[in-house]
């Protein structure tokens, strides 16, 4: 039961607020790691094209956002070096999306880093206390709770 110290509100807030903040620590890691130019939502887009690659509008549906959206956040980390456009090897009319190595060493260095702000987290929490963090928000997050559209779920 919500109380008058604990109202209903804060619960989303505080959520939301660990989020930004390991989000904030991994972007300023990145940067001393040489990717300043790297943003949250190009984390979502790299994860969207895969290793695999896709087309422009394949990673719109997959980010929930525009087609137009999708091929402006392409457009912008091929400029930065993180994608490239290639030829469909199948269907010559389609272009694909693919990971470049420095897209490739982004994502490998955002998975270390995200593991070592765990880490830090069970250091000032204890090692339980962030398990069993992650334990109940697995229990009250919906099954499919790693949904790649999340930028498009903010953006409504």
């Amino acid at each position: 039961m919500a109380t008058p110290d604990r109202p209903g509100f804060a619960l989303p807030l505080l959520l939301l607020a660990g989020f930004r903040t390991l989000i904030d620590d991994l972007h300023a890691e990145l940067a001393r790691q040489g990717h300043p130019d790297m943003r949250p939502v190009h984390g979502f887009a790299l994860q969207a094209v895969g290793i695999e690659g896709t087309t422009a509008s394949e990673m719109g549906q997959r980010l929930g956002v525009s087609k137009q959206a999708a091929g402006k956040t392409v457009d912008r980390l091929v400029t930065l070096g993180y994608l490239e456009r290639a030829d469909d090897p199948a269907d010559a009319r389609r272009k694909l999306v693919r990971l470049t190595d420095r897209g490739l060493d982004g994502l490998h260095r955002s998975a270390v880093v995200f593991d070592q702000l765990r880490d830090r987290w069970a250091a000032t929490l204890g090692a339980d206390r962030v398990a069993a963090l992650e334990d109940d928000l697995r229990t009250v997050a919906q099954p499919n709770f790693f949904r790649l559209d999340v930028p498009g779920w903010f953006g409504t």
